[in-house]
């Protein structure tokens, strides 16, 4: 039978790591211009740019259009959502595998490979949201850094620290849950 000592933990854990995605996903805070102006503040997001003044408006942005938007801005929304999904079906597994459902199946065999499905699958999600955080903070550093760069230059917001905690969440998580069902 799975665990209970670690399924728990990794439950509470990945149910975090589920916040924490779904919180960056639809934050507008993945970017913040780092030009120090006393009047205006801008920071971006995957669906949002908004810009801020010192007065206290802010104008917001929604980016509906798919083609305007650089590619891999199109490719990390993809790896997101692909996260949020991926938590969603490993949670299901989670709750399936442990003790109190009473399905179909019942016997402990069953329910030990579907708590290691389902820690693969949480550890599947945190990679494909590790990969769009690092990738999104890749293109903001060498935009800093290239002399050649004449757009606005941003810094990383807090929406990607809150990712990578999420990321990290959900592959710890997923290694629990997949440990929790050997014997």
């Amino acid at each position: 039978m799975a665990l209970t000592a670690f399924q728990i933990p990794a439950l509470l854990l990945v149910f975090l790591s589920f916040i924490f995605l779904l919180t960056t996903t639809a934050s507008s805070n993945w970017r913040i211009s780092s030009i120090v102006n006393t009047t205006n503040w801008k920071y971006e997001g995957l669906w949002m740019n908004c810009e801020a003044t010192s007065l206290g408006f802010i104008q917001c942005n929604t980016l509906y259009t798919l083609l305007s938007s650089d590619t891999f801005i199109q490719i990390c929304r993809a790896l997101m959502i692909t996260s949020l999904v991926l938590g969603m079906c490993g949670t299901l597994l989670a709750l399936l595998s442990l003790k109190c459902p009473q399905l179909a199946f019942s016997d402990e065999k069953t329910k030990g490979r579907i708590s290691m499905m389902s820690g693969m699958v949480f550890a599947l999600a945190g990679l494909s949201s590790m990969v769009a955080l690092s990738w999104y903070a890749v293109n903001i550093i060498t935009e800093i850094f290239d002399p050649f760069y004449a757009g606005t230059k941003y810094e990383m917001g807090y929406a990607l620290y809150l990712g990578w905690t999420g990321s990290l969440l959900s592959i710890v998580g997923g290694i629990l849950l997949t440990c929790s069902s050997c014997k």
